[in-house]
């Protein structure tokens, strides 16, 4: 059974668990230590048998608590190269078994997990979302942190059952927030991060290729909220014959709380 949960998805910090069998991962560690480490006894899994941690890239809401946890726990990281040299000052010291890199766009196990990170556009060294096989017919996918939606993009989370996707900003919200023009700018060019309505649209591209589950995630804390994420991603799914609760189960992860375990 492939199982899925989110210690904490936003702006302030991101977590993600998944397991199958016996193999526990996380997916980024951008919160406090304690707080991931608290958060897997909430779901009753020891932190003691996390086998790995996958990093997206180097922001700091992603990889926070990463180093802590490698040395307390003596976990390895995974990450590919650019990221690994653009994180590795800001980590803190890993023992060299624990550095471990990849290639994006391939194909890896760890225990009983397959895994395979694909390069997605965002304004870092080289960002990575995250399929994640048990056997051949399950699959989730992680992708947050999203400029656009790239063509990569459709071609690792097509499929998947379970997707767990970016609904970052409110394009209005953004605008007439406090945020400086230039970080307006950044937010929302094609290396930033994707808006509430353009993650709809994907939503219906998803439905038609299968997916079963949709979790918006990445919320902002400035320029969005989730009641406004789950509605526009309900109204753009319903004016295209796509009913949520029927055709799809949509949530939005909470930026604070530990998710429901979500199991395939």
């Amino acid at each position: 059974m492939l199982k899925y949960c989110s210690i904490g998805s936003g702006s302030s910090g991101n977590c993600h668990y998944v397991g199958y069998k016996d193999t526990n991962i996380l997916v980024d560690a951008g919160l406090s230590g304690k707080r991931i480490t608290t958060g897997l006894n909430d779901i009753e899994v020891d932190i003691d048998k996390v086998k790995g941690i996958f990093i997206t890239h180097e922001h700091s809401d992603h990889i926070k608590g990463a180093g802590i946890i490698s040395r307390k726990f003596d976990i390895p990281i995974f990450a590919n190269i650019k990221t690994w040299c653009s994180m590795k000052d800001k980590i803190g010291d890993i023992k060299d078994s624990n550095m471990k890199v990849f290639e994006n766009d391939k194909t890896y196990s760890l225990g009983d997990l397959i895994i395979r990170p694909f390069s997605i556009p965002h304004d870092s060294e080289d960002a990575v979302g995250y399929n994640f096989y048990a056997g051949t017919n399950d699959k989730i996918s992680i992708a947050t942190d999203i400029g656009k939606i790239t063509d990569n993009i459709r071609k690792h989370l097509y499929k998947s059952r379970l997707v767990v996707l970016e609904s970052n900003y409110d394009p209005n919200m953004l605008m007439m927030g406090s945020y400086p023009y230039a970080l307006k700018r950044r937010v929302m060019s094609e290396e930033g991060h994707l808006s509430n309505e353009d993650a709809a649209k994907f939503c219906i591209e998803l439905v038609k290729e299968g997916t079963e589950r949709i979790l918006l995630a990445h919320l902002s804390k400035e320029n969005n909220f989730p009641e406004l994420a789950y509605e526009t991603s309900k109204g753009i799914l319903a004016q295209n014959n796509i009913i949520v609760g029927q055709d799809i189960k949509l949530d939005v992860l909470s930026r604070n709380e530990v998710s429901d375990v979500y199991k395939l």
